[in-house]
């Protein structure tokens, strides 16, 4: 079910009666949307210059300006508003006129209080299909996977259990992690299980976004808000209306920002750049972040009262290295995933692949380990795996790793390379002891201690 401020429309109606005006005053926030009431043409222009509407009810015979004047003022300044044009003397040219310059609707006067919430409401839904479509492009632009979290260990199970239990509430969540664990994967996840699933789910990376255009992006802008800003925009708040909103990177928003952000979710009210008025939109906030935001807050640099604000509950998402137990399975799925298959073979990997994977430090997480397979299933041409398909950062590594091993093994022990040194010293000065000394930089004592202790250890052996 809809939330009612997803239906909410903020509306502007045009009419030089008094009492239809009186009437629509009352009526039109009866039905739940916010109004704006004007008496003529001009004034409706006045209004126009500072606010954005969603739709605009507008009487064509009016003194002075015409309701045409106001309907192509619009198309110019806010094509993205509905138009409604209502009139008493209207006849078949002024209805094929409304629709072809786009009107959304043509009501002759008089006209029922239900046929126009009817008409409003169907305007919402237009709004909300066009705002989901808008999310389902800014989603096609990012790096899309999927939302099954792949894993049995402890830590993985226990971030599954606190999604399962946190998903259908209307609770912020914070999720905190490396960067490459994972944390969008959670945030979709958490939208997929709520009440909110078949609405919009925007993914907002804060730290990508342009600092002098992080407000516009977040909260739209009115044309001419600011040099460039030559159409309105919906801020990606806005879009995200009745859905999700993922905030990643959530510590890269500067303080201005933060502050703006916080008003909102104290709120619920947007207002975009250029305009004065705010009005309601209903998100659901999950944010995510790769630093100490605690630590961040006691230098100063973080909203103390905003990370209260997101931080109701929180999902801390473990590092690869901390639950290697889980690459097989997670490898797998990964390679799923890029061949775009339910199902792989289960030997796709050889044993020596697995062995080298699980020792990998993974400092870029599951992103690397994405990255390195995804080369590695390409080298192999679709065939299994081997340890010379991987990529030469992972597979340098572990040959280097190798190559230590072998040589600790090796290695005579520090105390036996040190005797191996004082005997040499002995043969070279003829068992001049504090020669020997001398040229090791030790005390004599010294010298005759670790004599000592060799001979004990020998005779001990």
């Amino acid at each position: 079910m809809s939330s009612p401020a997803v239906n909410k429309l903020r509306v502007l109606f045009v009419d030089d009666e008094t009492a239809i005006r009186d009437v629509m005053k009352i009526e039109l926030p009866r039905m739940g949307h916010e109004a704006t009431i004007c008496e003529d043409g001009r004034a409706a222009l006045e209004v126009l210059e500072k606010h954005t509407f969603d739709a605009a009810i507008i009487d064509l015979r009016m003194p002075g300006l015409s309701g045409w004047d106001v309907v192509e003022h619009i198309k110019k300044v806010a094509p993205e508003t509905e138009i409604i044009i209502s009139t008493g003397h209207g006849h078949i040219d002024d209805a094929i006129r409304a629709l072809r310059s786009g009107a959304y609707d043509f009501l002759p006067k008089p006209v029922k209080l239900v046929t126009i919430s009817n008409v409003l409401q169907r305007v919402a839904e237009k709004r909300s299909m066009i705002n989901q479509k808008i999310a389902l492009e800014v989603q096609l632009k990012q790096v899309q996977g999927g939302t099954d979290l792949v894993g049995e260990t402890a830590a993985m199970q226990r971030v599954k259990k606190l999604i399962d239990r946190i998903a259908p509430t209307e609770s912020s969540v914070l999720i905190l992690g490396e960067t490459g664990t994972g944390k969008e994967v959670v945030a979709r996840r958490v939208h997929e299980l709520s009440t909110r699933a078949n609405m919009p789910f925007v993914a907002v990376n804060c730290g990508a976004l342009p600092e002098n255009l992080v407000e516009s992006e977040l909260f739209g802008h009115r044309k001419g808000a600011f040099t460039g800003a030559d159409t309105p925009r919906k801020g990606l708040i806005e879009v995200a209306n009745g859905g999700t909103l993922f905030l990643d990177e959530l510590g890269e928003l500067d303080k201005s920002m933060q502050v703006k952000l916080l008003r909102f979710l104290e709120s619920g009210e947007v207002r975009r750049v250029g305009e004065n008025e705010a009005f309601t939109v209903d998100v659901r906030i999950v944010c995510a972040t790769n630093r100490d935001l605690q630590e961040m807050v006691e230098e100063g640099k973080f909203r103390e009262d905003l990370f209260f604000r997101v931080n109701t509950f929180e999902i801390h998402l473990p590092a690869l290295r901390e639950r290697k137990e889980d690459i097989p399975e997670l490898a797998k799925a990964l390679i799923a995933r890029h061949l775009k298959r339910r199902s792989i073979p289960d030997d796709i990997l050889s044993p020596e692949v697995v062995e080298v994977l699980k020792n990998h430090h993974w400092s870029g997480n599951v992103r690397e380990l994405a990255n390195a397979l995804e080369h590695a299933v390409i080298m192999s041409a679709g065939k299994t795996v081997t340890v010379e398909d991987l990529p030469v950062t992972i597979l340098g590594r572990a040959r280097k790793a190798k190559a230590t091993m072998t040589r600790i093994e090796g290695t005579k022990t520090l105390r036996e390379i040190e005797m191996e040194v004082i005997h040499q010293c002995l043969e070279k000065h003829q068992g001049d002891k504090p020669k020997v000394a001398q040229e090791l930089g030790i005390s004599l004592k010294t010298l005759y201690n670790k004599l000592n202790q060799s001979q004990n250890s020998a005779a001990a052996s």
